[in-house]
């Protein structure tokens, strides 16, 4: 199991315990968290899971992809250390990642 520690969209921070599985979305999801609406299911087609991630744990991260940099680019909210959750698998090297949900659009 892996803490995550998550602040949703009224500023609330809330932690979850979660097996380093599936996606950082499918995780935020699966816990009570609706304002994260994934609307395309994880297939990064709508930047509805946005999250700006701390930026200490970016650099344990993937490298993000052209469509996932492009689908930020086209929201007001991108800030440096933006992703899209669907875009960021789970492993046990992101226990205490901290991250809040973006506003959106």
């Amino acid at each position: 199991m892996i803490t995550l520690h998550i602040e949703n969209q009224q500023g609330e921070a809330r932690s979850i315990e979660v097996e380093p599985t599936g996606s950082l979305m499918e995780a935020i999801r699966a816990n009570g968290f609706p304002e994260l609406q994934a609307l395309c299911g994880g297939c990064c087609s709508c930047a509805t899971c946005h999250v700006v991630i701390e930026p200490k744990f970016l650099a344990g991260l993937p490298a993000m992809s052209d469509d996932e940099d492009d689908l930020l680019d086209g929201s007001d909210h991108r800030e440096e250390s933006s992703r899209l959750s669907c875009q960021v698998p789970l492993t046990g090297e992101m226990d205490g990642l901290k991250l809040r949900i973006a506003v959106m659009d």
